[in-house]
């Protein structure tokens, strides 16, 4: 794999890893289309630490407040409560991909589970627009959650496990669940953001190799890692206007019509 064919994965990753399409489906995708077959799990994980540093820095904010709240044992305020949130939907994130990682990583060579998937991804994203309407004259507040409780943080969590399949949008699948259970647009953004930081520092330990690292080169990574950082972060910045307009499910129609035209075509 050439350095140009790197960068430009890492710009598909930078751009996919946010807007919800899936990176991973999309890096399986491309791969296969490249003539790379094998997928390089190294490589995947340099290009999602690189979206990693984009997401720390776009929340550096929240993340200083949360430090704060806690050093300073403020455990009841709306900062801290992020903290123990993200700790509860880590579990079952972590159970998920622990004890099915086998699964997943043979997953990651199906390009036609990656069309069903991308399909599911563009139905959830349309579940995600239609639900709240549905709801809202049933619930009075939903919608309008400042706070993510324990089950809420855990049906989020649960969201994050399942996709670690390919093809199923990360923050499409947790933006959405916690839009569902009733959480203010905006929060739930957030919250799917920093919940995928510990996600993401953990893939990275499990799947941290010397020997690989070495096959690979430290600049071919740093390439991935740079440019995923730098197109992550203005896609990140669309993103997040686009949650708060409400105006995700704009998306369903591309991950359907794409699924479908790899499942036939590829």
């Amino acid at each position: 794999m050439t350095n140009l064919e790197i960068i430009f994965l890492g710009i598909i990753q930078g751009l996919t890893e946010f807007l919800p399409v899936s990176s991973s489906g999309h890096l399986v995708i491309f791969r296969n289309l490249m003539g790379f077959k094998e997928p390089e799990l190294l490589l995947d994980t340099a290009l999602h630490l690189g979206t990693l540093s984009a997401i720390c820095f776009y929340l550096r904010a929240d993340i200083k407040k949360m430090m704060t709240e806690v050093w300073r044992g403020n455990f009841s305020g709306p900062y801290a409560s992020l903290v123990w949130a993200i700790i509860m939907g880590t579990i079952p994130t972590a159970f998920i991909g622990l004890f099915f990682r086998d699964f997943f990583e043979k997953a990651f060579g199906s390009i036609w589970l990656v069309s069903i998937m991308l399909i599911i991804t563009g139905v959830i994203l349309i579940i995600g627009h239609i639900a709240p309407i549905a709801l809202k004259p049933l619930i009075k507040d939903h919608g309008t959650k400042t706070r993510v409780g324990i089950i809420g943080a855990l049906i989020v969590g649960i969201a994050q496990g399942m996709a670690i399949i390919p093809g199923i949008s990360r923050s499409g699948a947790t933006i959405v669940s916690g839009i569902v259970f009733g959480l203010d647009r905006e929060l739930a953004g957030r919250f799917s953001f920093l919940l995928s930081i510990p996600a993401i520092v953990g893939a990275l330990i499990l799947q941290l190799d010397a020997e690989a690292v070495n096959r690979m080169g430290i600049l071919p990574l740093l390439l991935g890692f740079v440019t995923s950082a730098m197109v992550g972060y203005l896609a990140l910045k669309l993103l997040m206007k686009m949650i708060r307009k409400g105006t995700l499910y704009h998306f369903a129609p591309y991950c359907i019509l794409l699924g479908i035209v790899i499942l036939i075509f590829v």
